[in-house]
């Protein structure tokens, strides 16, 4: 189980943070590009394709090396432990690029965030989302915040992953061949 959950979670980190690096890269030098949804939409999907690899670890475990037969916990401890490694690689990933490539990304990120806003917003509106975009860059600059705000743009998808693969893989008696 180990092998696997360090194998299988080592290619989910490396696909998530090649997704982000490369994705966030063309953006950043992209003078029109787009912090919105799409590049929201890119993201979450290369999540799911690297943590699709926690469904393969915990079927090949169960298949492979258990007999046919995982128990909910065990699979879900797994998809877990795999979570962990991707989700920390891809916050090591982001904190390389952010602070040694892409300092100005949050004042960028911010920019991009209220002229989006401006055609449908009020400038009431506009001042508090400036407000709010000002308080979380100010957060950001702290290292617990900025991990901690990594963290949870990934793990949550690496849990829900985990949990679902975990009711699907269940088994508790190997399947008669």
């Amino acid at each position: 189980m180990k092998k696997n959950v360090l194998v299988f979670g080592l290619i989910a980190g490396l696909v998530v943070s090649l997704f982000m690096g490369i994705s966030m890269t063309v953006m950043y030098n992209s003078p029109k590009a787009d912090h919105g949804v799409s590049s929201m939409v890119i993201g979450y999907l290369s999540m799911l394709v690297a943590f699709s690899f926690i469904f393969v670890a915990v079927k090949n475990y169960r298949d492979k090396q258990n007999g046919g037969v995982v128990s909910f916990g065990k699979a879900f401890t797994m998809g877990l432990l795999i979570a962990l490694i991707g989700s920390t690689m891809y916050v090591i990933t982001w904190a390389f690029l952010y602070n040694f490539y892409m300092p100005d990304f949050m004042d960028r990120y911010c920019a991009q965030m209220i002229e989006n806003a401006k055609p449908t917003s009020s400038p009431a509106k506009i001042k508090e989302l400036t407000e709010q975009l000002n308080t979380q860059k100010e957060m950001y600059k702290n290292p617990l915040y900025f991990i901690m705000f990594t963290y949870f743009e990934i793990l949550p998808v690496g849990i829900l992953v985990a949990l679902i693969t975990a009711l699907i893989l269940k088994r508790k008696t190997a399947k008669a061949a």
